[in-house]
């Protein structure tokens, strides 16, 4: 059997995890922040800039859960397993620095005929106060894992806006963005060795999908939340194809009627989209920023 449904419930955890302020300020650079103007985004890239208190970008959440990776949901292809969606909710800013008591649990896994999606769910608790920082919801698309008869789930409505967006904004990536990323714990070899991507059927080294939800989280929270982090209540999308580092980035989005919610979706510079059926939902803003 190519994985075994059963393994639903299946959990890992709780274990501790850890960051520092080096760390928060790492995964900023990582995912863009001041790299077209370095004094842009000082509350993300900074601890020490006088009347700039320093700021997470939320997306870090994903990171700090990430841990051991995918439980063991039985036999399939790792070359083939790629990022397929990823959903977080967050119950107010991260902290700079802190503890956390991270679990994760097999939640779903969907029969897709030929290949398969496991679901999984990360919760991030503060270790000092007991207090849930962060929900992450995972999919991992396991080329050539299905047929084993399982549901073949389903998924929210979405539907492009029939109008120009609110926001647009290009974004480069660098040659060595996955390089960077890699250094905020996914080391998988996928996005830096040649012939371990070549296996998975790319060119070259891909940049990691969650570096791409980073970049997307961040410009959203600039462009509609004046960079006020704690503004961010959660963020969902559906990554459809590769990104190359190096490629450029264009981040699109439309805000609802009552400005709370936000649709968006993320091309590549062939206008391509990587980051697909994008929501992100926004609480009222308090008069703070963070740039």
């Amino acid at each position: 059997m190519p994985v075994d449904p059963a393994r639903v419930g299946t959990t890992i955890g709780p274990w501790t995890v850890g960051w520092t302020e080096r760390d928060s300020l790492l995964y900023a650079l990582a995912v863009g922040a001041g790299q077209q103007d370095p004094l842009a985004e000082l509350a993300f890239t900074t601890e020490n800039s006088g009347g700039v208190p320093q700021q997470v970008v939320p997306s870090f959440a994903v990171v700090l859960g990430f841990g051991p990776g995918i439980p063991d949901v039985g036999e399939y292809d790792p070359t083939r397993a790629v990022h397929a969606e990823q959903e977080m909710f967050l119950t107010g800013p991260l902290p700079a620095a802190g503890q956390a008591q991270a679990t994760v649990t097999v939640t779903d896994i969907w029969d897709k005929g030929r290949d398969a999606i496991v679901w999984t769910e990360t919760t991030l608790v503060e270790a000092e106060t007991g207090r849930l920082l962060a929900r992450c919801r995972t999919g991992a698309f396991l080329g050539g894992a299905g047929g084993f008869g399982g549901a073949r789930g389903s998924s929210p409505s979405w539907e492009l806006p029939g109008r120009a967006p609110d926001v647009e904004v290009s974004a480069p990536t660098r040659p060595e963005q996955a390089l960077l990323y890699r250094l905020t714990g996914d080391r998988n070899p996928l996005h830096s060795d040649p012939a371990f991507a070549a296996r998975g059927g790319f060119p070259r080294p891909i940049l990691h999908g969650l570096c791409t939800y980073g970049y997307t989280t961040r410009i959203l929270l600039n462009e509609l939340a004046g960079g006020d982090a704690a503004r961010l209540a959660s963020i969902r999308g559906r990554f459809t194809r590769p990104v190359l580092p190096g490629d450029d980035l264009v981040i699109r989005a439309w805000r609802t009627q009552d400005d709370s919610e936000v649709l968006f979706q993320t091309t590549n510079g062939a206008g391509e989209p990587v980051l697909d059926r994008g929501v992100a939902v926004l609480r009222p803003g308090s008069g703070g920023g963070g740039r």
